[in-house]
């Protein structure tokens, strides 16, 4: 979807908590393929000497149960309790959520059926499904749902946070270099869980800035928002500076400014705009959007004043 060749992995760390995750994933996995070849040659020594009436490793009976209790109890223990010392006392303490006090910025995630809601502390700012950040900056994500569980997850900057129904839990996100990560909702909440996208864009403190003061700025009117009110667009969305107040769907007063549509469905330009307006079930079965029927004239009055709201 994303030009930008954004993506989602694990293991392309880009913040220090994130690092700390591949680390020890890659750590973990050098030991499984240690403890595997260990296995592999017993298993492959046991089928050479099948046919051998003598214990290997000295012959006896002794010498085998000390391999035994070496390689198959003493050692694992030490592995495993080694590892849990490291994840817990270090790993999970990075990844921590954060205090208040030590982020310079605090944002409001929340999730809907299907997609985000994203408010930005000390700002007007409203946007949906992409989430703004400045570099090297260490930014508090607090997040909560409207409906079901979902699951707050960017692979690349930290380690995922559930966000359910009546509590907020936040997560530290810091991204050391200017780029657009992939986020994505991991815990299934129906029917388009897999099309609940989530971009985050990581600019330097300047452009941040600049982004942020403009999408704080109200929108103004125009011909299309009378078509907007009449075919009931706005008993579900608001656009600031308008009479549309409503918060059941996104805040579409930037909405031309985002890169995509329908959390990440479809990309946003005004042929797919249209689409979307003409179809919504059509694109996101199950959405929370209805189709609604629509005039020419009134589909292009609302595709020329979505195209205008960046």
């Amino acid at each position: 979807m994303l030009a930008s060749g954004a993506r989602q992995n694990v293991l392309h760390p880009h913040s220090p908590a994130e690092h700390s995750i591949a680390t020890l994933w890659w750590v973990m996995f050098g030991v499984a393929c240690v403890g595997l070849a260990v296995v592999a040659f017993l298993l492959l020594l046991g089928w050479i000497r099948r046919n051998r009436a003598a214990l290997p490793f000295g012959g006896n009976e002794r010498a085998a149960t000390r391999l035994v209790v070496i390689l198959g109890i003493a050692t694992p223990i030490v592995l495993l309790s080694a590892l849990f010392v490291w994840s817990d006392v270090f790993v999970i303490r990075t990844t921590a959520a954060p205090s208040p006090s030590s982020t310079a910025r605090t944002v409001r995630v929340i999730g809907h059926q299907w997609w985000w809601e994203i408010a930005y502390g000390g700002a007007q700012a409203v946007t949906a499904n992409e989430l703004h950040i400045p570099v090297q900056t260490k930014v508090d994500i607090v997040g909560t749902t409207a409906d079901v569980i979902h699951s707050f997850w960017v692979p690349e900057l930290n380690r995922k946070i559930d966000l359910i129904p009546g509590r907020s839990n936040s997560v530290l996100l810091y991204a050391d270099r200017a780029g657009t990560y992939l986020g994505q909702c991991a815990e299934f909440c129906g029917l388009q869980h897999a099309h609940m996208e989530l971009i985050v864009i990581a600019q330097p403190r300047g452009q941040f800035q600049h982004w942020l003061r403009q999408q704080s700025v109200r929108a103004s009117g125009g011909s299309g928002l009378q078509a907007f009110t009449k075919d009931g667009c706005a008993n579900c969305h608001a656009i600031r500076g308008t009479t549309a107040k409503s918060h059941v769907g996104p805040d579409l007063t930037h909405v031309a400014s985002r890169q995509t549509l329908a959390a990440g469905t479809i990309p946003n330009d005004a042929s797919h705009m249209r689409e979307w307006l003409r179809d919504p079930q059509k694109i996101k079965p199950g959405s929370k959007m209805p189709q609604v029927p629509l005039s020419r004239g009134d589909l292009d009055a609302l595709v020329s004043y979505m195209e205008s709201l960046r």
